[in-house]
């Protein structure tokens, strides 16, 4: 992606970003891990649960986006924090515990990366992963449909691309249950409550709107988010009282090796 991430966009919904990686960590079938290493810990917020639920260890934080670090940082200024890019890094200390809680799905061959981290654990070590499954959604499809017209079209053929579809369960079984002595793997579909579609378009710039709006500039950045916001709020109708359901599905994976 051209652009940084945005820690500050990424935080305006933390509540709801924070329940995933939460119900993640619950599944975790560990007790005192020794090294845990929140990878794409993003501002701080799926590292400081790992801190509460496993005081005594050694929690590293490890991201590829400096605004995030410092805002990761400032949130966690005892914790460590390293820049670091996911399709390459292994880690350089056994480690217990890797976990991942949205961040794969923007690795490229990711499938590769879960192998070569299952094969950096020790033995009983874990891979806990959550990734959004949404691609199908709305709200996803939307953001190719409208890319596709409008004076934009053009511009985003050439420099945007949308997220790929995850493998299904089947794939990823596979994949990691002869790695794993454990494996499990599993959905979630979350209806978060949003105050209407302009807070549908507010959540998503500071995920998978990213590859759309880096490619735009000015004008052509608030038409395209215009337009956008008008295909959501037909697409999502407003409840009794205003607000509007985000049906959010997650995939999760916990393999112990």
């Amino acid at each position: 992606m051209a652009e940084d991430w945005s820690a500050r966009q990424y935080l305006k919904f933390e509540d709801e970003r924070t329940r995933p990686p939460r119900d993640l960590l619950a599944q975790v079938p560990l007790d005192r891990p020794a090294r845990v290493v929140d990878l794409g810990c993003g501002p701080g917020n799926s590292t400081e649960l790992l801190i509460d639920r496993f005081p005594a260890a050694h929690v590293v934080g490890l991201d590829s986006s400096p605004d995030m670090l410092a805002q990761a940082r400032k949130r966690l200024p005892k914790t460590t924090f390293v820049q670091a890019d996911l399709a390459t890094w292994v880690p350089q200390e056994p480690t217990n515990l890797l976990f991942g809680n949205a961040v794969f799905q923007w690795v490229p061959d990711h499938t590769s990366v879960f192998v070569r981290l299952m094969h950096a654990l020790p033995e009983k070590g874990v891979l806990a992963v959550q990734m959004p499954d949404n691609t199908d959604e709305p709200a996803l499809a939307l953001m190719r449909e409208v890319a596709g017209h409008g004076p934009w079209a053009a511009n985003l053929a050439l420099k945007a691309a949308a997220r790929d579809d995850l493998p299904t369960p089947r794939d990823y079984y596979n994949l990691l249950r002869p790695l794993a002595q454990h494996f499990d793997i599993w959905h979630i579909v979350y209806n978060h409550v949003m105050a209407g579609p302009e807070a549908i378009t507010e959540w998503f710039k500071g995920s998978a709107l990213r590859p759309f709006v880096d490619a735009l500039a000015g004008g052509a950045r608030e038409d395209f988010l215009a337009a956008y916001t008008a295909a959501v709020a037909k697409a999502y109708p407003a409840c009794q009282d205003g607000k509007v359901l985000l049906r959010f599905p997650r995939l999760f994976i916990v393999a112990m090796k």
